[in-house]
């Protein structure tokens, strides 16, 4: 059976057909509830907060966000984003309480730095992985998406994303781009070898040092079992430190890499990248 992203734009195949059909699936219905609220407990929030609901489709884990208890840190207030206008149209009609933004996550979080408490995403983020065309790259969409994700959360804030990825290659993609934006970033993974398994991407957003974590995602996930945590954001900070010499191949490299981040389409790297070239006569 194909995955739905190897076939059309997620704006093209949630059409009002399929959009509907997903809002009314009872089997649909009961994974995003549970996902939802495993993330609401990865998330960990103390009392109400405000909320990105990102590729929120139809509202159906925006609903068991208004619905959280008082006893449990709610109701919390949303904005959900999507680029189906299908399923934006089904959420207004079954009158949700969170406030709605027709968006393309892959170009970004078009809001003002700070304005979220937390973020959640259920089963959305894998389609950034597919590039529609030849001038844009999944790199850059990736990249567009996380760092605008980064700004718009409040400093200490938290974002849980559940994302069933192709491949290994896919997972490690989306968790560097999320690394390379600043987050610091853990997967955790329910019910692993199994055809039921999800993943979970944990992302923290710096600490103050009163906290003493500093945002680690380590806190976030301790005693918890199955978890794989990568940071490499003191790599990344080291890398930065080296002195590079212009005109070469790391240079060139590190130049490459910029440019695919920002969606630029850049031929691809070989063994001559960066090579002198003789003097001819």
């Amino acid at each position: 059976m194909s995955r739905p992203e190897d076939t059309l734009p997620p704006d093209l195949h949630y059409n009002d057909t399929e959009a509907r059909k997903y809002t009314t699936s009872s089997r649909i219905q009961n994974i995003q509830a549970s996902m939802t609220h495993r993330a609401l407990e990865l998330l960990d929030l103390h009392e109400p907060s405000l909320i990105l609901d990102i590729g929120c489709g139809s509202g159906l884990s925006g609903e068991i966000l208004s619905s959280i208890p008082e006893s449990d840190g709610g109701p919390h207030m949303w904005v959900g984003m999507d680029i189906s206008a299908s399923m934006l149209d089904i959420a207004l009609q079954r009158d949700v309480e969170g406030d709605l933004m027709l968006a393309d996550i892959g170009q970004g979080v078009p809001f003002r730095a700070g304005s979220f408490d937390a973020a959640v995403s259920i089963s959305a983020i894998q389609w950034l992985c597919n590039a529609e065309s030849s001038e844009v790259s999944s790199t850059g969409r990736l990249s567009r998406f996380f760092n605008g994700l980064y700004a718009s959360l409040k400093r200490g804030g938290r974002a849980v994303c559940q994302f069933y990825p192709k491949n290994d290659q896919q997972r490690t993609m989306i968790s560097s781009a999320a690394i390379k934006a600043g987050f610091g970033a853990g997967i955790l993974e329910d019910d692993p070898g199994t055809k039921n398994a999800k993943l979970y991407l944990v992302l923290t957003v710096g600490g103050s040092a009163e906290e003493g974590s500093g945002g680690d995602i380590t806190g976030v996930v301790e005693g918890m079992e199955g978890v794989d945590v990568l940071d490499a954001r003191r790599k990344h900070k080291e890398k930065g430190r080296r002195d590079i010499k212009k005109g070469s191949k790391a240079w060139i490299l590190s130049k490459k890499e910029q440019m695919e981040r920002k969606g630029k389409v850049v031929k691809n790297s070989s063994k001559y990248t960066g090579r002198k070239r003789k003097i001819t006569f």
